[in-house]
C-alpha cells in the first residue's frame, strides 16, 4: 500500500472526553427529549455524532454545542455545501479512484489476467514440486489487480474517519449494502469503484427512483446478479445462434436479478409479490446487459435477446416491448407503498434501533410517498423525531465491525498514514470490505455481531491500536492501557 499524505496537527483528545465518548456521560443529567432540543446536553450530542456519523473527533461535541444541534443536522442533511479538503487530501495517492472500468480492465485487470495464463502454460503437466515460481513481472501484475480492492478500502475508511461531510458517509455505506455487490465474482470488480463513485454516492441522499434507476444499469450489479446474460430463450439471436452451435452470452430467461429487485431492493420479502412477478419482471430486463465486460464497458439494451411478449407485473400490463420495459418495472417498484415502507423500516433500523417503533416507520413511510421518494426528507423524518431522542434509542445499536474501529480511530484523534492495517482489522472482525458475498449484505442487527469470541477480537483490536502496534496508524496523543481499555469495553460497541 502506497503511503498517504499527511495534513494538519493530530488533534488531543483527554482521556475524560474519551470516557464520555465511551459511556455517554455527561456532567448534565440525561433527560428524555421530545424532539430536536435547543440546549442539549452532552450525551444528546454524542448520541447524534454516533448515529448520523462515526462517533465525536476531539472537539466535536463543542463545535456542535457552539453551531446548534439542529442547524448541524441540517448541514449534514446537504453535504454538497460542506467543505471537504481535510478528508479529499489524503486521497491524493490513491490512484485507480478516478479511473474509468475500461482504464482499470486495461491497466489493472488485464495484465493479471495474462500472467495466469502465462503462469498456468509453464506450470503444463508439473506436479505441485516442480512447478515454476512466479516471475517479477508476474508477481507485479497480481499486485496491480489488488491495488484497486486496496484503493477502495483506503477511501471507505479515510472518508469515514476524516470527513465533515459524515451523514453522507454514512449513507454511501448504508445503500451500498443495500444495493450490495460482491467483489470476488468475475468482471465486478473492475466496476466497483464506478459503482460507489457514480452509482451510489451521487444519490445517497437524492430520489429513491433515480438511485433505483442507476442500480438497474450498473454493470457492476449486472453482472453480479447475472442480468447481463438473461435473454427470452425464443429470440431469433438465441435460435440462430444454437442451431449454428455457437456460443451466445445469453443463457436464458435469469430471474436473479428480478427476485433480488423486489425482495431486498424494494417491496421487501413479504411485499405483496409473487413467483410469477418474479418471471414477468426478470421477462422485462432481458436485454439489459453490458457491452465487453471484461473490457470494461458499459451498459447497453440489446433488442435482439428481449422478449417483446406482453407482461403482467404486480396487476399492471406492460407492453412496451423494448427497453421501456424495464424502466416501468422500476417506476411501479419505487412508487409501490410497500417499498416506502420496506426502505423507511431499513433506515430507522440503522438510525433509531434494531427493532424501530412502528409510529417512526409509518410516519417515514407516508413522508416517503409524499415526496415521492425524496431520501433527505425521509432521513429528515426519522433522525429529528422523537423516537430518534428517546432515552431508550441511546446506544441502542451494535457497531459493525467497520463502525467499531472507524470510532476507534476518531475518539483518539488517530493519524492514518497506510489505512490497511484498519481494513485488515476489519476483514479480521468479520466484515471484510466489498466481499460480501449474498446479496443481502452484511447484517444490521447486533445477533451478527456479538458473542464471546467477536469481543475479545474487539478488545485485541483496541490493544494494537492504542498501544501504537498498528504499522502506519498513530493513535493519539492519550494512547495506552485506560484507552485500550475503553474502547474494548462493551460500551464502545455501542453507539
Amino acid at each position: 500500500m502506497r503511503g498517504l499524505p499527511v495534513t494538519g496537527r493530530k488533534p488531543r483528545l483527554s482521556f475524560v472526553v474519551l470516557l464520555a465518548v465511551v459511556t455517554g456521560t455527561s456532567v448534565t443529567a440525561a433527560r428524555p427529549t421530545p424532539a430536536v432540543p435547543a440546549n442539549p446536553d452532552d450525551r444528546t450530542i454524542l448520541h447524534v455524532l454516533n448515529r448520523i456519523g462515526f462517533g465525536a473527533r476531539p472537539g466535536d461535541v463543542e463545535r456542535v454545542r457552539q453551531l446548534g444541534l439542529q442547524a448541524y443536522i441540517d448541514q449534514q442533511l446537504h453535504p454538497e455545501r460542506i467543505p471537504d479538503t481535510a478528508a479529499t487530501s489524503r486521497l491524493s495517492g490513491l490512484e485507480t479512484l478516478g479511473r474509468s472500468p475500461r482504464e482499470l480492465a486495461a491497466e489493472y485487470f488485464a495484465p493479471a489476467i495474462r500472467a495466469r495464463r502465462e503462469a498456468k502454460a509453464a506450470a503444463g503437466d508439473a506436479s505441485p514440486e516442480e512447478k515454476p515460481m512466479r516471475t517479477p513481472e508476474q508477481m507485479a501484475a497480481a499486485q496491480k489487480r489488488r491495488e484497486v480492492l486496496e484503493d477502495l478500502n483506503a477511501q471507505k475508511i479515510l472518508r469515514a474517519i476524516y470527513s465533515d461531510r459524515q451523514l453522507e458517509e454514512v449513507m454511501t455505506d448504508f445503500w451500498f449494502n443495500h444495493f450490495n455487490v460482491f467483489a470476488g465474482k468475475g468482471a465486478t470488480a473492475i466496476y466497483l469503484t464506478e459503482y460507489e463513485r457514480d452509482v451510489i454516492r451521487p444519490h445517497v441522499l437524492g430520489k429513491f427512483r433515480d438511485l433505483l434507476g442507476a442500480t438497474a444499469k450498473s454493470p457492476a450489479m449486472l453482472f453480479y446478479l447475472d442480468n447481463w446474460q438473461s435473454a427470452a430463450a425464443n429470440t431469433p439471436t438465441v435460435r440462430a445462434a444454437l442451431r449454428r452451435g455457437e456460443k451466445t452470452q445469453a443463457r436464458g430467461l435469469n430471474e436473479n436479478y428480478g427476485r433480488e429487485l423486489m425482495e431486498l431492493h424494494t417491496l421487501g420479502v413479504d411485499g405483496g409479490y409473487t413467483q410469477q412477478d418474479v418471471i414477468e419482471v426478470a421477462r422485462c430486463f432481458t436485454g439489459w446487459t453490458i457491452r465487453q465486460p471484461r473490457r470494461g464497458g458499459g451498459f447497453a439494451f440489446d433488442p435482439r435477446l428481449h422478449d417483446t411478449g406482453k407482461k403482467l407485473v404486480l396487476g399492471h400490463v406492460i407492453a412496451h416491448g423494448g427497453e421501456r420495459d424495464g424502466e416501468e418495472v422500476l417506476d411501479i417498484l419505487a412508487s409501490h407503498p410497500s417499498t416506502a415502507r420496506f426502505i423507511s423500516t431499513k433506515l430507522a433500523r440503522r438510525f433509531v434501533s434494531d427493532d424501530p417503533p412502528p409510529s417512526l416507520v409509518e410516519r417515514a413511510a407516508a413522508r416517503f410517498r409524499e415526496t415521492d421518494g425524496d431520501i433527505r426528507e425521509v432521513v429528515r423524518t426519522i433522525i429529528t423525531s422523537p423516537e430518534f431522542f428517546a432515552a431508550a434509542a441511546n446506544r441502542a445499536k451494535v457497531k459493525t465491525p467497520f463502525e467499531f474501529v472507524v470510532s476507534a480511530v476518531r475518539s483518539m484523534g488517530g493519524d492514518v498514514h497506510n489505512a490497511m492495517p484498519l481494513a485488515q482489522a476489519i476483514r479480521q472482525l468479520g466484515e471484510p470490505l466489498y466481499l460480501c458475498q449474498p446479496p443481502t449484505g452484511y447484517a444490521d442487527r447486533a445477533g451478527a455481531w456479538v458473542n464471546t469470541g467477536t469481543l475479545l477480537n474487539r478488545m485485541n483490536f483496541a490493544v494494537a491500536f492504542a498501544g501504537g502496534r498498528l504499522r502506519g496508524v498513530e493513535p493519539g496523543a492519550d494512547a495506552g492501557v485506560a484507552a485500550a481499555l475503553s474502547l474494548g469495553s462493551p460500551e464502545f460497541q455501542r453507539r
